[in-house]
């Protein structure tokens, strides 16, 4: 069974000025990581463009159009004050979208046993109804749904290691008592969300928040204390992952101090369950990640770990 890497180059037709962060050179970052020898036997492909049908089954019409209809021909518009969207970003949220359900599409046939998409921009802060946090449509939800809808995944696990908490998927699965979402984040920190007391309608949402300063040690034991023990006794029927690598050392936008091994270590935990309950199907989609060196060296961690 082969790892599924997933990219396309619309990701680097999404710009939101200089200055942001979030920035086309991240995707190249990932790209240059994964171009060394190490990763040859990857099977690789294109995301395709997302569906109207997938996006549905998480946002309203009403909240689609109003992104297509912000869309500009030149220059950028303002979503929020971190969020903008310029003549290539529609192009490479619909390839976000359709490389998340392609992934899941791979792993639920069994043509991969787990998969790695590579796009932006990220989409975990963003809610049923609102772009926020660099976020426009939430691709892992969106997973999530299509996991249901075309393959009739009962038990799904969301875990969000990202330093920001995922208020948007959190949001949308509130009241699921189908997804299990598990997150470990940075408190207080953007966008303010993510408490231990938020667990959610039927008691399946796990947060367990870091705090700043907080490294590997801390990390590792929220994981082995608070996440894992439930999302072995969820038993899966697949697992997703927002891969969000900003809780590294380096990143500006966070505080947490992990670094590569931690990143390789939560995977090769997360395979095991997976293997155990699933199959070992995974689907990981990037999320955040703003130093590129960091971003570099600790997606190949995670890839590599997928691949072992």
């Amino acid at each position: 069974m082969t790892t599924l890497l997933l990219s396309h180059p619309s990701s680097l037709g999404h710009d939101m000025g200089a200055g942001h962060p979030e920035r086309p050179d991240r995707i190249r970052a990932v790209e240059k990581a994964l171009s060394d020898p190490a990763f040859a036997s990857l099977s690789r492909g294109e995301a395709p463009l997302g569906t109207l049908e997938a996006i549905l089954r998480v946002h309203p019409q009403s909240y689609y159009d109003a992104i297509v209809a912000a869309s500009p021909s030149r220059g950028l518009v303002q979503l929020d004050a971190d969020t903008r969207m310029n003549s290539g970003t529609l192009e490479a949220v619909l390839h976000g979208v359709g490389g998340a359900c392609a992934a899941v599409d791979a792993v639920m046939s069994g043509t991969a046993e787990n998969a790695f998409v590579a796009m932006r921009p990220p989409g975990h802060h963003a809610e049923t109804q609102t772009a926020m946090g660099f976020c426009f449509f939430n691709n892992i939800a969106i997973a999530s749904r299509h996991a249901k809808a075309r393959y009739g995944a009962e038990r799904i696990a969301i875990v969000d290691f990202d330093v920001h908490h995922g208020n948007g998927t959190q949001e949308i699965f509130w009241r699921d008592k189908n997804v299990l979402f598990c997150s470990t984040h940075e408190m207080p920190l953007y966008p303010g969300t993510g408490a231990r007391s938020e667990r959610g309608e039927f008691d399946q949402i796990v947060n367990a928040p870091l705090r700043a300063g907080d490294e590997g040690e801390n990390f590792r034991e929220a994981f082995t204390t608070a996440i894992l023990p439930r999302l072995t006794n969820y038993a899966p029927d697949l697992i997703l992952i927002s891969a969000g690598f900003d809780a590294h050392r380096r990143d500006p936008l966070a505080n947490v101090n992990l670094v590569e091994a931690d990143f390789a270590w939560i995977t090769n935990q997360l395979r095991e369950v997976a293997i155990r309950c699933c199959k070992g199907r995974i689907v990981s989609v990037l999320e955040g990640g703003y130093d590129l060196q960091a971003l570099s060296g600790s997606v190949a961690a995670h890839v590599g770990a997928l691949m072992d």
